[in-house]
């Protein structure tokens, strides 16, 4: 039984290795697309360097990913708030009051369930039972 548990092991660690290559990789060519068409529109944009940002930021979890073998839940809210800042500044003139107020009260949500988070892993850490 412990073979079989082993061997399960293995291969799902080898399908979360080859998940994070192609997310990798499909940043990286996402990345470069995006370098190439701004090469060709002679201009960058805001709206260009927070989506360059986003893209780093994925590759950045994905390090950690890597190198810890842990996702931290922070990481994907930092995304999304970057995110919300860009369709924020891509759509602001078409964009009703309503709008506006409901993409900055999802911001501050999130960044609120950021400081809860960050306050309860400094009050409440892990012990090393707890991270295995």
């Amino acid at each position: 039984m412990k073979a079989v548990s082993r061997i399960g092991h293995k291969a799902i660690t080898w399908v979360e290795d080859v998940g994070l290559l192609i997310i990798a990789v499909s940043t990286v060519i996402a990345v470069a697309i995006e370098i190439t068409s701004m090469i060709e529109a002679r201009t960058v944009t805001l709206a260009d360097l927070l989506l360059l940002f986003i893209y780093l930021e994925v590759l950045a979890m994905v390090a950690m990913y890597l190198d810890s073998g842990k996702l931290p839940v922070r990481m994907p809210l930092y995304i999304a708030i970057v995110a919300l800042a860009r369709y924020m500044i891509l759509d602001m003139k078409s964009m009703d009051t309503w709008r506006i107020l409901g993409v900055a009260g999802a911001v501050l949500l999130i960044s609120l369930g950021i400081l809860v988070l960050r306050y309860g892993h400094s009050r409440f850490p892990y012990s090393d039972k707890d991270s295995s």
